[in-house]
């Protein structure tokens, strides 16, 4: 690996995947990477999916000219991957990134509307990485790249063999499907980029399973009815040194879910910078806020603490091997890595096990 601290692009533009842009700009930047995230809009504030606005670090067209040792691009639409695809500017540096042999990678929509849009899915050698661990096939084939994307777009694999592992890598390109495997398409780009003791390393320090097959434990006790007639308003309050994968993991799940959700500042403005430096921008301040009344608050991690004798008392401990816990009208979820888990437990209670 280089000695030189690695340089990666996520570009990010109007109707992007909040999901699959923050969890791999959090992710890399927790590993030591200097993430750039460069708007392809006229702007720097994006509008994501799902009404999720951040604030990009740049433009494209600023980043022109710089050489960066991964681009990762991230799906979403409508908009997001299409409008990665019409972007010049990026294309031209993609197609670069693969013609000096550097690493780039795309998730959800991004594989097929852009990379295979670009024609960088042929001539490479065979290699995939299933769930974030290396295969080597004896299939020798050449002219054919083995990706992978969101499952609806795999007949638009240009020119690849489509693959409906989560994770792939086949050379210097790295695909995955969707919001639900951003987790471990950031993990693998972490091992691409820092080796795999790093990347063993980070996944502990996000509370992630050793294993991205196994599924956390979630339990309830004390259980009663949370599901209501009507739609479930979700108060989400954000604060600087939010973790940001925590929060937009949570917005963005309960708004796929049509919950209502309400994402509220808590500093004087409503731009908040995270612990990993994006830049979220809240619905409202909290003085608005509290005009309403709420179904549910959730609150998003930092980092507490308390006097030390009663550290215990957080949580009986015969429940701390639990990823997620509801207990009556409160639920809690172990860290980063169960934020997927634990917002769709809040969904299975407020809106039922269909939804």
């Amino acid at each position: 690996m280089a000695s030189t601290v690695p340089q990666v692009l996520v570009p990010v533009a109007n109707g992007t995947e909040p999901m699959e842009a923050v969890i791999t700009i959090d992710v890399l930047r927790r590993a030591g990477a200097v993430v750039t995230v460069a708007s392809v809009e006229k702007q720097l504030c994006v509008n994501m999916h799902n009404g999720l606005d951040i604030v990009a670090d740049s433009l494209i067209s600023d980043c022109a000219n710089t050489i960066f040792d991964l681009i990762a691009l991230p799906g979403g639409l409508p908009g997001g991957a299409a409008t990665l695809r019409d972007c010049a500017t990026l294309e031209s540096m993609v197609k670069n990134q693969d013609a000096e042999g550097r690493l780039y990678a795309a998730i959800c929509a991004a594989p097929a509307l852009a990379l295979g849009s670009w024609g960088l899915l042929k001539d490479k050698k065979v290699m995939t990485i299933y769930l974030v661990r290396q295969i080597h096939r004896s299939d020798e084939k050449l002219g054919f790249c083995q990706a992978t994307c969101y499952p609806y777009f795999t007949d638009q694999l240009c020119a690849a063999t489509a693959d409906e592992s989560r994770v792939v890598r086949d050379g210097k390109v790295v695909t995955s499907r969707g919001p639900g495997t951003t987790m471990e398409f950031s993990m693998a780009l972490v091992e691409q980029l820092f080796g795999k003791e790093k990347a063993n390393e980070l996944s502990k320090a996000l509370a992630l399973p050793s294993n991205h097959e196994d599924e956390f434990s979630i339990a309830e006790i004390n259980p009663i009815n949370w599901t209501s007639d009507t739609c479930p308003k979700i108060l989400v309050p954000i604060a600087n040194g939010i973790e940001a994968l925590e929060a937009i993991v949570m917005i963005d799940v309960l708004r796929w879910a049509e919950a209502e959700t309400f994402v509220v500042s808590i500093e004087d403005t409503l731009e908040v910078k995270s612990s990993q430096n994006v830049i979220l921008v809240a619905d409202m301040l909290l003085d608005d806020a509290l005009k309403h009344s709420y179904d549910l608050i959730v609150l998003p991690g930092k980092k507490a603490t308390t006097f030390p004798k009663t550290c215990n008392a957080f949580l009986d401990i015969g429940e701390l091997a639990n990823g997620v816990l509801i207990d009556g009208c409160l639920i809690t979820g172990t860290g980063l890595g169960t934020s997927l888990e634990f917002s769709l437990a809040i969904v299975r209670k407020l809106l039922g096990p269909k939804k």
